[in-house]
């Protein structure tokens, strides 16, 4: 095979090659990138300015569940803000944030105390950071001198700093690594398909990465370490990795073992996203912090949050009785009362239970379609949220150099009218920094058809790629 060099960024270039900055006043997240104008959106399919119809296989970043235009969320976000726009949670709080968040606590089947509602997934994983050293000041006695958090090479827990800190993404880190906190360690991912031995069963895999845990523990002080943070089911990342039967019983036994807490970021991974509205659910543990966004709201108002199960919430409530940590726009009225509107109609529906069954038809198709094809190393995933990584030789899993961009590529000749879909680029997910991925996460409702015609766009997209890169 040989590799032609496809530089996504080729369109926005001069003809002397240079990067020509537009006219736009956003700081978009490409200063040269000539972005594609939006011009609304209804049911599964975003449709541009140029009134191209692109079918959103991958809800944005995994955040769509219902579809778009959805006129009962609207209106219930509209009466909201008629009725009270913004509460100051200083002094107030809403009947609209009382009734999400006991919704969230009921959800877990009494495991889970309080949960605490902020506007982005980053926002969730700092309040988690901060409530779970508080809990170690407050709790009796006191343990001032937990400080660590231990975290997996190859996790995304955020954008902001502390949250940067948390997790393993190599490049979004590595400008602002000296901004970043010291007192995390990091150790290997669960991830069978690239690093577990074939030799090795589940069994003894799951012993070696508990034993690494436990190995780190006992490294940096176990008395010094608030929590192990980990996602059930790991997205941008690596690209929908589950973990191995077992392995998070074996994690939580090492924090138990040394009195830490377990925090499980669901951000992308949570909120019937993998099958269950919680991806704990599947793994028989349940986390003390846990953190939840994107499919919370479905994309109609930045919303995210956290739940705190009832050990860390009496050490709170027995302590000082204060979290000290708050935003001027935490319990947001309208978010609220989307998110709610938003989780009944899952509810009412019985759509996590069709996140299964189409999940399950999804899978099956991917690999059917596409699972022999020699640059796909391997399709993996839960529920509506699934991973296809890429290689350049599929026997030694051997990933694309870096600068050919596949995942960033593939996904833009998506958006070409011959396909008319939206899928969601990732890199890393071979050593962190190589390795592409694609995610293909729909919303909630979708049916046979659409599952059917995803199936095929997908192969289609990939197999025209991949043509391309041969002479």
């Amino acid at each position: 095979m040989v590799l032609i060099k496809l530089d996504p960024q080729a369109e926005m270039k001069g003809t002397d090659g240079a990067q020509a900055v537009g006219s736009s006043a956003v700081l978009h997240r490409h200063l040269s990138e000539d972005f594609l104008v939006l011009s609304k959106s209804e049911g599964n399919y975003l449709i541009l300015e140029d009134g191209r119809r692109v079918f959103d296989a991958s809800g944005g970043a995994a955040v769509s569940c219902i579809g778009y235009r959805n006129k009962r969320v609207a209106d219930a976000a509209y009466r909201q803000i008629l009725d009270a726009p913004y509460c100051s949670t200083v002094f107030y709080t809403t009947k609209v944030q009382e009734e999400l968040c006991r919704f969230l606590v009921d959800s877990t089947g009494g495991q889970m105390a309080r949960a605490y509602i902020v506007n982005s997934g980053s926002e969730a994983m700092e309040a988690a950071i901060k409530l779970a050293r508080q809990y170690f000041i407050e709790v009796k006695p006191s343990q001032p001198q937990r400080t660590r958090f231990i975290s997996r090479r190859q996790s995304y827990h955020g954008i902001t700093l502390g949250a940067l800190a948390m997790g393993g993404h190599m490049y979004r880190r590595e400008k602002f690594e000296p901004l970043l906190m010291k007192n995390v360690s990091q150790v290997s991912p669960c991830n069978e398909s690239r690093f577990k031995a074939p030799t090795k069963t589940n069994e003894e895999y799951v012993a070696e990465l508990a034993q690494e845990l436990d190995e780190e523990f006992r490294k940096v002080g176990p008395e010094t370490v608030c929590a192990f943070v980990a996602e059930p089911i790991v997205g941008a990342a690596q690209g929908c990795v589950p973990s191995v039967p077992g392995y998070f019983k074996a994690m939580k036994a090492v924090c138990d073992k040394y009195g830490a807490l377990l925090i499980f970021d669901e951000v992308m991974c949570g909120m019937g996203r993998s099958g269950t509205l919680h991806a704990w659910q599947q793994e028989g543990v349940v986390p003390d912090i846990q953190t939840i966004g994107k499919a919370l709201g479905g994309g109609y108002q930045p919303i995210a949050g956290l739940l705190a199960n009832h050990k860390v919430i009496d050490g709170i409530a027995k302590g000082s009785s204060v979290f000290v940590h708050g935003h001027t726009y935490q319990g947001h009225p309208a978010c609220c009362a989307a998110a709610l509107e938003v989780q009944r109609i899952i509810q009412e529906e019985s759509l996590v239970a069709n996140v299964a069954s189409m999940g399950r038809l999804l899978s099956q198709g991917l690999k059917r379609r596409i699972g022999n094809h020699p640059n796909v190393a391997d399709i993996r995933g839960r529920g509506l949220f699934w991973g296809i990584e890429f290689v350049s030789d599929k026997k030694s899993s051997t990933p694309f150099p870096e600068e050919i961009h596949v995942a960033m590529v593939i996904s833009k000749l998506g958006l070409d009218p011959k396909y008319g879909i939206n899928v969601y680029p990732g890199a890393g997910s071979a050593d962190g920094r190589l390795g592409d991925h694609i995610i293909i996460s729909p919303a909630f409702n979708i049916q046979k058809e659409d599952v059917e015609w995803i199936v095929e766009t997908v192969g289609r997209l990939v197999d025209d790629y991949f043509a391309t890169l041969q002479v």
